[in-house]
């Protein structure tokens, strides 16, 4: 049997961390499940097919669905909140060597010079004590 994308002990920790839904008062067709719709961006993201191309078999909603449900987790900053859940518990359990860590401008880029530096305070000079 093949090793599952999304197996339970990962959805155990994702699960909470994503937004609520609260269904339309109008109604209207139900919502595909966000562990089925994370399956389906893993798949994609995995096998590097076109997002129209997930097969419906898998059961995870069309491609469109799920590509919708990636770009509303990244406005929301839910992926950057599961990153950082992920890093937290793979650094309890020390399986980060945070020796082998690096950031430099060599590595990553600051496109069009970044963020606007503060400015930086100027000591003024002691004047010379005078001799007279």
């Amino acid at each position: 049997m093949a090793k599952p994308l999304l197996p339970d002990e990962l959805w155990a920790i994702i699960e909470p961390i994503l937004p609520g839904y609260t269904p339309s008062p109008k109604g209207g067709r139900p919502r595909t499940a966000d562990r089925k719709a994370l399956t389906g961006i893993l798949f994609v993201l995995k096998t590097g097919i076109a997002w129209e191309d997930l097969p419906h078999e898998m059961g995870c909603g069309c491609g469109m669905t799920c590509w919708r449900r990636l770009r509303d987790w990244q406005l929301d900053g839910t992926w950057r909140r599961i990153h950082a859940a992920l890093l937290a518990r793979l650094d309890d359990a020390g399986k980060i060597d945070w020796e082998r860590a690096a950031i430099d401008s060599s590595s990553v880029r600051a496109v069009f010079g970044g963020a606007i530096p503060a400015p930086t305070p100027r000591i003024a000079a002691k004047p010379a004590a005078s001799t007279t």
